[in-house]
């Protein structure tokens, strides 16, 4: 048996410390990223280029990339790679540009409210590098971005050992439309983002996931900048029935478990024999996967197999694991999709892999982790907007609603508060007096 079971009875619910608490960062991890961080906001460059010759292994002396390398890296990746990353560009941007909102504002007896909603003006994407690279995250982060209207986007990738970044990426941020791009990763390119350095100039807000590191500078530089969410290991939760092909059911957990011995990786199901048969097809497919030994010291570890009675048992076990991505393999997925509260990305059906959600379907796959989904949503155009409140007010609608302003500015001890608008309408008043009185005396003359 590689995943431990739990069997569930009825009104039952997963044991306490079963499910990784949501947004913890390690203690150990956050007290050497603070260090970083500060070093970086101190010292600038000279400590980026330190911190990436110590963890990356390379001395950088210029950080940002040039346009030739990034051209030379478009000409060199395969033209059917270029192909991929235009189809897959073209269904985020497409799906993206469906987000976008819109200023509104409303006129009513001498009241203007509304809301103006404005793109950030510069934002930092991360990018992360390591055990893989990772294009699609480019696209996922940097589009919406341009959707939105953002004027600036810095992008930071962990560079090689040999001090160059990897061609899928860069051509991937050439699909994108992004040019500025640095050769950091780590804590260290965080703060560098964050507080600017003489190489890299401050962004209003970062997004994109990267490793425990990264994940604590985020968290201290919230604040100073914004960010989009506290992305930790990679999690599928599978809710499947005695429909599922079991071979489905265990590539897709494969498919997670692959990224990080971390990942967390769950099958619910109602079908009793569906958990022996998902072991079978694991056993033979990773005889043949390239990644086995992370892939099976993920499902080790993190992976799980609950037992429910019913396929409402099953929702509710998924609703409390509230996991990143969330694969209903069962008879009548879309009848269950009601029922479902907390999920960053939900995909119905045998024929719908999370892979296509990675990659090209249009949804965001940045998305919250850790159970954060019950309360947090994946990346979106809205991430890369704010929204200002508007509001004017004529002496007519002001004198009406004053009485209400006063009595509720008062209750609460804000005595300028109210003042600010009897001072408005004692002098209007005046001037109103002032104003009879000089038109009194014109008619007498």
């Amino acid at each position: 048996m590689i995943m431990r079971r739990v069997e569930l009875a009825r009104g039952r619910m997963l044991p306490e410390g079963t499910l990784r608490p949501a947004g913890g960062v390690d203690p150990e991890v956050l007290s050497v990223a603070a260090r970083i961080v500060e070093d970086v906001r101190q010292r600038g460059d000279d400590a980026l280029r330190e911190y990436t010759e110590k963890f990356d292994g390379v001395d950088v002396p210029v950080l940002r990339v040039t346009s030739e390398e990034i051209e030379a890296a478009v000409a060199s990746v395969p033209v059917e790679f270029r192909d991929a990353l235009a189809a897959a560009a073209a269904s985020i941007e497409q799906y993206h540009e469906r987000q976008v909102p819109q200023s509104w504002f409303t006129t009513q007896e001498g009241i203007f409210t509304g809301q103006k909603v404005t793109p950030l003006r510069r934002v930092g994407i991360y990018v992360p590098g390591g055990r893989a690279s990772y294009p699609s995250s480019v696209l996922m982060n940097a589009i919406p971005a341009v959707v939105a209207g953002v004027e600036e986007i810095a992008m930071v990738v962990p560079p090689a050992k040999d001090g160059t970044v990897s061609a899928y990426v860069l051509a991937a941020a050439a699909e994108a439309g992004v040019s500025e791009i640095y050769k950091v990763g780590g804590a260290q390119a965080i703060a560098a983002l964050a507080f600017g350095t003489r190489s890299i100039p401050r962004v209003d807000k970062i997004t994109g996931p990267g490793n425990a590191y990264v994940t604590a500078a985020k968290k201290l530089v919230v604040g100073d900048v914004g960010i989009d969410m506290l992305a930790g290991p990679s999690e599928v939760c599978v809710v499947a029935d005695e429909t599922a092909e079991p071979a489905f059911v265990a590539i897709d957990l494969m498919a997670q478990a692959e990224h990080d011995p971390n990942a967390q990786t769950f099958l619910v199901t109602c079908d009793p024999t569906l958990p022996d048969e998902v072991e079978e097809a694991l056993e033979v497919l990773l005889a043949e996967a390239p990644r086995s030994e992370i892939i099976r010291r993920s499902l080790a570890d993190n992976g799980l197999v609950v037992v429910v009675e019913d396929e409402s048992a099953a929702i509710d076990v998924a609703n409390a694991i509230a996991p990143e991505h969330l694969e209903i393999m069962m008879a009548e997925p879309f009848e269950l999709l009601g029922q479902v509260r907390n999920a960053g990305a939900i995909f119905l059906g045998p024929w719908t892999p999370e892979s296509v959600g990675d990659y090209v379907a249009g949804p965001n796959h940045v998305l919250p982790t850790g159970g954060t989904a019950r309360f947090s949503s994946p990346l979106s155009v809205d991430d890369f907007m704010k929204k200002s409140s508007v509001i004017s007010y004529s002496r007519s609608a002001l004198e009406a609603d004053a009485a209400t302003v006063i009595t509720l500015a008062s209750a609460e001890g804000l005595d300028a508060h109210a003042d600010a608008v009897a001072l408005r309408l004692e002098l209007a008043a005046e001037a109103d007096a002032e104003a009879e009185a000089d038109a009194a005396l014109d008619g007498e003359a």
